[in-house]
């Protein structure tokens, strides 16, 4: 030992023997070695499945916050397209929301987040982007019942944009989401696919905003008027951001004195706005309804 520390003697020896060892030391280093890589077979296994459900949780989140965002480039373009069809408007409107519908089956109307403390009064008009909807039928303090055009008592003066024809549109009687031109003679120029617009006749609605579009005209010989049948413009189904059109045209009092003086014929012919069932609706004068 003395030796082989001064002087390495028996270095080459010890290098020898570390080859014939070398094998043993590897055998018993088996059993550590398979422990290690069970553990890290097991391990990565559960890491892996982790993540997995972490990745998942965070694609679920990921696809909500896109579903938000898609949401609201929807709303802001809706919103955008509501502001531009007010500047055809004269007169100011007041920005609502549809927050929910009748359960009535026989009325069709729909409630507003907009009432009394903004402004809001019975017989008011409601528009959307694309045409007009109704008229304010029952004012609450911070809500509103409106009345749609598709209901069978609400009745709107038209016209035919190609030609100027007028009509009155009423609300179909049945489920459909029709109107129902009333009054129209079998020699009126009117046909499918004519755009009607609001006439701006008692007063009501603003003029010349979109009404509806003629779907089918039947005209029948043996009977005085015709039947048709016209669509809204307005998603009144689908729809939810609208308008409420604040100023409108009053209509003028009758002077009491001259009430049995003879009136125009124009003004004879003209709807008036009159209280109907729970809101404002519109009926023929007398002249008009004796025909």
């Amino acid at each position: 030992m003395f030796a082989d520390s001064r002087f390495g003697y028996l270095e080459k020896l010890r290098f020898g023997l570390g080859y014939a060892t070398a094998p043993v030391y590897w055998v018993a280093d088996i059993p550590t070695r398979v422990s290690f890589w069970i553990d890290d077979v097991f391990v990565s296994r559960t890491d892996l499945l982790q993540e997995n459900e972490s990745l998942r949780e965070q694609l679920l989140v990921s696809q909500r916050g896109l579903q938000a965002m898609e949401s609201l480039v929807s709303e802001n373009s809706r919103l955008l397209d509501l502001r531009e069809s007010t500047r055809s408007i004269g007169g100011k409107v007041l920005p609502a929301e549809i927050i929910n519908i009748s359960p009535d089956p026989n009325s069709k109307r729909v409630l507003i987040n907009k009432g009394a403390n903004e402004g809001v009064m019975v017989g008011q008009a409601l528009l959307d982007v694309n045409g007009l909807m109704g008229q304010v039928d029952q004012v609450l303090p911070f809500t509103s019942w409106v009345l749609l055009l598709t209901d069978a008592h609400h009745v709107t003066p038209v016209e035919v944009n190609r030609n100027g024809e007028r009509a009155l549109a009423r609300g179909s009687r049945g489920t459909a989401p029709e109107l129902d031109l009333e009054f129209v003679t079998q020699t009126q120029d009117m046909k499918a696919g004519d755009l009607l617009v609001s006439s701006g006749m008692g007063q009501i609605y603003p003029k010349n905003y979109p009404v509806a579009e003629i779907i089918s005209v039947f005209a029948d010989p043996g009977q005085d008027f015709a039947v048709i049948k016209a669509r809204p413009l307005a998603q009144i189904a689908s729809t939810r951001h609208v308008m409420v059109v604040l100023e409108r045209a009053t209509v003028i009092d009758q002077d009491p004195a001259a009430e049995g003086a003879e009136k125009p014929a124009a003004d004879a012919a003209s709807p008036v706005p009159v209280a109907q069932g729970q809101g404002q609706g519109l009926r023929l004068a007398p002249a008009e309804a004796d025909q």
